[in-house]
């Protein structure tokens, strides 16, 4: 037993009625007024003493069941010298009766004080509580002294089991509740989450669309400002429809994929290297259907890399490889170098950051930069 048992009180888990089943606390309601009804009928039932004196006697039953009821409070509220207070209160009763020839209700105020003491107060004040209450229990009862030393020891020990019930019960509704409390939490976090993966998704998705769309419409305005050949200057606009329909494409797919309906990877990646002149894709390793997270994460970096060599690698060659690992899959997206675009530093995009972000939120990595012909990226996540 640790040093503060004996100045800790029982929870008020434990010493409150949730948890009770209905079946119990019926039961204890039951025994407590027939408990009342006995202490009743014992005050008018005794010859000696006239009607008042029975009026007398069972006002102070009443009064002993309000006492009883204020302890039951107090202790609930943890307020050790009130709840003390109304013990003495009890006693005193108990010792009145037993002074005017009650002793069938004073036998059992101490038996009751001794057992409620040892259940809801802190041990340091319920062992003397209830030593004087059993104590006074076995110095005026008539029964043997091994019948009594039997009742006494069989009271305490009723009274600390209580407590130990009560405990577990508490123990049990304090586990309930931060169970609860915990799924609370894990589906706000799951929620949370979620808003944060639909966000990401249509970001990424106006970002890559947007930003290419507004390459060509300023290269347009460029080539009409420069007097240029409508021709080119309608290829351009052209472009920037191509590229508004792939956005819509995008989206509606970022919707299939917030529903959990993906195409397969290799034919995305297949569809979105077809639009570019010298771009290739090989698939190695074993194939398999990828977490949802992952899928979405290697589709939007090989978007922002195939968007990034057509605005700073134009005419370039670009492979892209998706490597299947047993623990990971690995994209590699590498351009041989091209000239830079007609407005190389438009259109902001995603951009590496954002790719790097999306890859260290699954607990992979982004590693970009430029190699012996031109430049390469790859994303590795755990799968």
């Amino acid at each position: 037993m640790t040093e503060n048992a004996w100045t800790r009180w029982p929870s008020r888990e434990a010493l409150g009625r949730a948890g009770i089943t209905r079946t119990r606390r019926v039961l204890v309601w039951a025994v407590r007024l027939l408990v009342l009804a006995l202490l009743l009928w014992s005050a008018f039932s005794q010859r000696h003493v006239g009607i008042w004196g029975a009026a007398a006697a069972a006002t102070g039953v009443i009064l002993a069941a309000l006492v009883s009821w204020a302890f039951f409070r107090t202790t609930y509220e943890h307020r050790l010298t009130s709840s003390v207070a109304l013990t003495g209160v009890l006693l005193g009763i108990a010792v009145a009766a037993e002074a005017t020839g009650f002793r069938g209700p004073a036998l059992v105020i101490w038996c009751g004080c001794g057992v409620g003491a040892l259940e809801r107060l802190p041990l340091g004040a319920a062992v003397p509580v209830a030593s004087v209450a059993l104590a006074s229990y076995a110095a005026l009862t008539d029964d043997a002294w091994l019948t009594t030393a039997a009742t006494v020891v069989g009271l305490a020990l009723a009274g600390y089991v209580l407590r130990l019930d009560a405990e577990a019960r508490g123990s049990a509704q304090r586990l309930l509740a931060q169970e609860r409390a915990a799924r609370m939490a894990e589906a706000q976090s799951a929620a949370l989450a979620e808003r944060a993966r639909i966000a990401r998704e249509i970001h990424d998705v106006l970002a890559h669309s947007l930003s290419a769309q507004l390459v060509h419409l300023e290269a347009a305005r460029l080539l009409i400002e420069n007097d240029a050949d409508r021709d080119r200057i309608l290829e351009r606009v052209v472009a920037a429809r191509g590229m508004a329909r792939d956005g819509l494409a995008e989206t509606r797919q970022a919707l299939s994929a917030l529903r959990g309906e993906l195409t397969p990877l290799e034919d995305f990646l297949t569809g979105l290297v077809s639009s570019a002149d010298g771009a290739e894709v090989t698939v190695t390793g074993e194939r398999r259907p990828l977490p949802a997270e992952a899928s979405q994460a290697v589709r939007r970096v090989a978007q922002e890399a195939l968007t990034n060599v057509r605005k700073h690698a134009q005419g370039a060659k670009v492979t892209v490889r998706l490597d299947y690992g047993e623990h990971e899959v690995t994209l590699h997206v590498r351009d041989s170098g091209g000239r830079p675009g007609e407005l190389d530093g438009a259109g902001g995009g995603y951009g590496l950051l954002g790719m790097r972000e999306r890859a260290e939120l699954l607990g992979g990595s982004l590693d970009a930069g430029p190699d012996e012909e031109g430049f390469v990226v790859t994303l590795k996540v755990p799968v």
